[in-house]
């Protein structure tokens, strides 16, 4: 499996899993994608369904990782899928499935569904990519005798998923960017509680999107990238992204009995990871029918799937909501899906986002390209506080169901593309617990509250608090670092 850049450089170079597994960004300032997306057999199809998740997490990855062997990489996938980990909220049988499907009804003659993202460490599906990817920092890093300088950014859960897959490993710091008071009060403090020497939180005074410039400079420093021996965990991480093709995989063998059957998913969207993954599953022959990006009040790229404009909005257009992992004006993955969109050409991909850094966007409404945006299966829709706190409150009436915020945007746009017949399944993104405070408007009740997090937020914090300037995030760094 050979990786190349969505950008270009150095198009003729090889690079395998293990060679960008560290890196993050291409040096050209792109994201890495594999030259070919390897395609699923029927036959595969069929044996993989009665797989166990780290057994089906091992057949998925190793079509994309030939460089680790598979003993190895066997292992680790065992490692990380396990009841023990994945139990948090949930009983042994459901704990044991590691991503349960609840089904809820039938609405519109379609099987609506949740897949349950949520039972991990940290009570997010970032918990799914983050564990493995813990491990296989660790594995790699071990292997070569070297260490690694995270940096990432986070609007609530990366953050503490990273953290909490990376504390106490072997040869790994952390380094995380927050935007300072913009999270919930329980997000906050499950990350700025860790205490673990080698855990470091930065709240920067701003919104996300700066959080994430300052990573994107800061890798783009590649001079400083090497001297510091700079990594990255968020979802421009292409091992985040391939972990989360798994899951789809796993929601569809449980929401159907062939192969002949087509699902559709609705995926909770803010920088296009974890819908990128579902894409990526798509190309692999997953029968996916519909790729539904459910935003909320921060509508980039339901304006984008709507009309073909991609419009980033500055700071101080980026809304505060109470859906925080999306108040994200600025989706980085995005730019993997425009490449596979635009027939895999990386010269039109470089101008479109040189377009986005000068002029704040681009225009595809008048190109062919937008007309096969529904080729690939793509649709979407926007939610409001409003239309939040209503599914809240229906799907708990009406299911005996809680679900969190970002579940809740996800299921109101869910429910504008049903078809009769084909089953809709909404990816979960987290714990109810984590938006206390809309849970209890909607429903006028406490969530639920795992005993491992029972006075969470009366914790000590520790962290840094900077300004949204790369210069002072590196100083910061390589104060820590030694280097």
């Amino acid at each position: 499996m050979n990786y190349i850049s969505t950008r270009g450089a150095a198009a003729g170079e090889r690079h395998t899993f293990s060679d960008i597994l560290l890196g993050g960004l291409a040096k050209d300032g792109g994201l890495y994608l594999p030259a070919a997306y390897p395609r699923v057999s029927a036959d595969e199809l069929t044996r993989w369904r009665a797989l166990p998740y780290a057994d089906l997490a091992f057949e998925i990855l190793s079509k994309f990782s030939d460089d680790i062997p598979a003993a190895d990489l066997r292992e680790l996938t065992r490692r990380t899928y396990t009841a023990q980990t994945y139990c948090n909220v949930r009983d042994d049988e459901q704990a044991a499935q590691i991503t349960p499907l609840k089904t809820l009804g039938v609405e519109n003659g379609a099987p609506l569904a949740l897949l349950e993202l949520s039972n991990g460490p940290t009570l997010a599906f970032k918990d799914m990519a983050m564990q493995l990817l813990g491990n296989l920092f660790e594995y790699t890093l071990a292997k070569h005798g070297e260490t690694l300088n995270i940096l990432g950014a986070t609007s609530g859960d990366t953050g503490s998923a990273a953290e909490y897959a990376m504390r106490g490993k072997r040869g790994v710091r952390v380094f995380m960017l927050s935007p300072h008071k913009k999270m919930s009060a329980f997000q906050t403090a499950q990350m700025y509680s860790l205490q673990d020497p080698n855990i470091f939180n930065i709240a920067i005074e701003g919104v996300f999107d700066d959080c994430q410039d300052i990573v994107k400079a800061v890798s783009n420093d590649h001079a400083f990238k090497a001297a510091h021996k700079i990594g990255t965990v968020n979802s421009i991480n292409w091992a985040r992204v391939v972990a989360q093709v798994v899951y789809y995989f796993k929601g569809y063998f449980a929401a159907t009995k062939s192969n002949d059957e087509r699902v559709s998913f609705a995926v909770p969207s803010g920088n296009f990871g974890n819908v990128c993954a579902g894409h990526i599953a798509r190309m692999m022959g997953l029968p996916i029918e519909k790729l539904v990006v459910a935003t909320n009040e921060n509508d980039v790229l339901d304006e984008f799937f709507r009309t073909g404009i991609y419009r980033v909005r500055k700071a101080a257009e980026t809304y505060h909501t109470s859906s925080p992992s999306m108040d994200i004006s600025k989706a980085s993955n995005f730019e993997r899906f425009v490449f596979d969109l635009l027939g895999r050409d990386p010269a039109r991909v470089l101008q479109l986002f040189r377009d986005v850094e000068e002029k704040g966007g681009f225009d595809l409404a008048a190109s062919g390209d937008f007309a096969r945006v529904k080729a690939f299966g793509f649709v979407s829709g926007s939610s409001t506080h409003t239309d939040r706190v209503d599914a809240i409150r229906d799907v708990f009436e009406r299911y005996d169901t809680m679900i969190d915020t970002h579940t809740a945007d996800g299921l109101k746009v869910a429910r504008e593309h049903l078809q009769s017949g084909i089953p809709m399944i909404v990816l979960e993104t987290a714990q109810p617990i984590k938006f206390g405070e809309t849970i209890r408007e909607a429903l006028l009740r406490e969530p639920g509250r795992p005993a491992a997090f029972v006075g969470l937020e009366a914790l000590p914090q520790r962290f840094e608090v900077l300004p949204a300037d790369a210069q002072q995030v590196k100083a910061f760094v390589a104060s820590k670092t030694g280097a």
